[in-house]
């Protein structure tokens, strides 16, 4: 992307811009400021450049068990700058923008080779949800237009044969901007999405007794004049419920009957939190046989910032803050914080070491098309564990602006996958202050830095995946140079479905563990852990298992569990 490049980064944007109202401030005032606060912050982390253009602009993104991302974005929109192999094309008379397209609107990344392959997308994916099934495949549900009903399914393979199996009509509603959650039993639920005020499973049950959409009227009641409630952020709790959080407010459902089982208060400030504020959540990790769970909010744009971008062009400052919240308990109430920049559209990502990171985003307006500015560069890493004031902490700057539908996922090697970017109805590279962006980078937490190679951990033991039981201990072997002084931890990690500023299906496990032992052999060790008790901790899937020595995660292997 060309144009100006803000650098948000540390407390004299708050000070200064730390205000409750909606405060406009001029764009070349932002930048200065922002410019100043840079300098300051050198931060954390390394940046690298994997591909200049994979031809399309990743929109959506899941990792998958054979280390390949699953890329793709809408197909209404006209060509793509990447070609359908072998002279294919995409023949649809419902297209809204080109009936016969011979371009591709997804892709698979294999992250090893650093290469990418098309895939034949034939409904329309825009703004749609997933997840991944218990054998691996990813679910893909929902979108615009012909694939606003559609399921999409993709079984990885290792000979580049396999590609998306589409059912058109596979969902009982129109699933536009929904969301999905993997459950226990291994189904999906689809929550939500415009005008839509219910949810449904799938795949559907063989007796058919799951079919209909089950009204859910907490969904009507949190729409406001522009929606604010899209996207809802979805989050399976430790006792089997569902944590269902929309514009401001959450409960707790217990979808087995349709029972909402608590409701929570209001988030401070009632500031909404969903697309198209557009601000982000994730499940705290869960630590060894867990008694609480906790959820974190942040981000997001101001009430009216929608409207005062799209009627006037002007640009309200995103919210500053995070809403922590302990879903578990009686008496839940919300813990706030303040973040070192405004973030609208950004996304917010697990790393193995249990930290969060938070990523990409605007620091003014809100999700839509052309409506957001001030690009916000530098990550932050966000520290649950620390004490309140201490748990921000700022990285080194991108380059690359990444706001609407650009997206971020965690990859076994310990970085972080990024990429997408696309602000415009059409893709633009030019006369624009923000281009279409088609590029794919990796950030590298500090934790992977030259430092930390005495601590860092590698995994020797074979096979992958390591077949888990529930409650089942397993032994990992690996080798490091020394054992850290905060000991060795075993994470496990769901990959998840990244689209709209929230990574759908995310999860992160701290599993019991035995201290570390050494084996015979030079440098080696091993170390005892417990797999998760069950289906509800930990749905039957596929995880990123690490051995984290010191706060340094080792690359991880995949595990199954069932």
């Amino acid at each position: 992307m060309t144009g100006e490049h803000s650098r948000t980064g540390g407390s004299a944007m708050t000070s200064i811009m730390g205000h409750s109202r909606l405060v406009f401030l001029p764009i070349p005032l932002l930048l200065l400021l922002e410019t100043l606060v840079a300098a300051t912050a050198a931060g954390g982390g390394q940046w690298a450049l994997l591909q200049r253009t994979i031809g399309v602009s990743a929109m959506h993104m899941q990792l998958l068990h054979n280390d390949r991302v699953v890329v793709f974005d809408r197909t209404d929109f006209g060509r793509s700058n990447l070609s359908l192999p072998d002279g294919k094309c995409r023949n649809d008379p419902d297209d809204k923008a080109l009936r016969v397209d011979c371009t591709a609107h997804s892709v698979e990344y294999d992250v090893a080779a650093n290469t990418f392959r098309p895939l034949m997308l034939l409904t329309d994916a825009w703004c749609s949800s997933g997840t991944v099934a218990p054998d691996g495949t990813l679910v893909q549900t929902g979108g615009f237009n012909d694939g606003e009903r559609a399921s999409r399914t993709f079984r990885p393979c290792d000979d580049c044969g396999c590609n998306w199996v589409e059912v058109p009509q596979a969902l009982a509603v129109r699933r536009w901007y929904a969301t999905n959650q993997i459950l226990p039993d291994g189904r999906a639920i689809v929550v939500g999405g415009r005008r839509q005020f219910n949810y449904e499973f799938y795949p559907k049950s063989p007796d058919a007794s799951d079919l209909r959409a089950i009204a859910l009227p907490f969904l009507r009641d949190t729409r406001d004049a522009v929606e604010n409630n899209l996207y809802p952020f979805v989050h399976l709790n430790i006792d089997g419920n569902l944590f269902i959080f929309a514009n401001n407010r959450a409960i707790l459902l217990d979808y087995t009957k349709n029972t909402v089982v608590k409701t929570y208060p209001k988030m401070p400030g009632g500031e909404p939190r969903n697309y198209p504020s557009s601000g982000s959540s994730v499940l705290l990790p869960l630590k060894p046989s867990p008694t609480e769970a906790e959820v974190l909010i942040c981000g997001g744009a101001p009430m009216g910032s929608y409207v005062q971008a799209l009627q006037s062009r002007g640009f309200v400052r995103a919210l500053d803050t995070c809403g922590r919240i302990k879903i578990t308990e009686a008496a839940a109430s919300w813990s706030m914080e303040k973040m070192p920049v405004p973030r609208v559209m950004g996304d917010m990502v697990l790393l193995p070491s249990g930290e969060v990171l938070m990523i990409n985003g605007a620091a003014a307006g809100t999700a839509g098309w052309e409506l957001a500015r001030d690009p916000v560069l530098t990550p932050v890493v966000y520290r649950p564990d620390s004490p309140a004031g201490a748990r921000f902490d700022v990285q080194r700057p991108s380059t690359t602006p990444r706001l609407y539908h650009s997206t971020a996922v965690l990859l076994r090697d310990g970085r972080v996958l990024v990429g997408g970017s696309n602000p415009h109805v059409n893709y633009k590279f030019s006369g624009v202050e923000f281009p279409t962006e088609l590029s794919l980078e990796a950030f590298s937490p500090a934790y992977l830095s030259p430092a930390y190679s005495a601590l860092r951990p590698r995994i020797v033991t074979s096979p992958s995946p390591i077949r888990l039981s529930y409650g089942k201990r397993f032994r990992l072997h690996f080798t490091a140079g020394a054992v850290g002084d905060e000991g060795v931890r075993v994470t496990m990690v769901a990959p998840s479905f990244a689209t709209h500023s929230f990574s759908m299906n995310q999860r992160l496990l701290v599993l019991e563990t035995e201290a570390a032992a050494k084996t015979a052999d030079s440098g080696a060790y091993q170390v005892m852990a417990m797999a998760p008790a069950s289906a509800i901790l930990a749905p039957s899937g596929y995880y990123m298992v690490f051995v984290v020595n010191g706060g340094v995660p080792s690359e991880s292997n995949w595990a199954h569990i069932q």
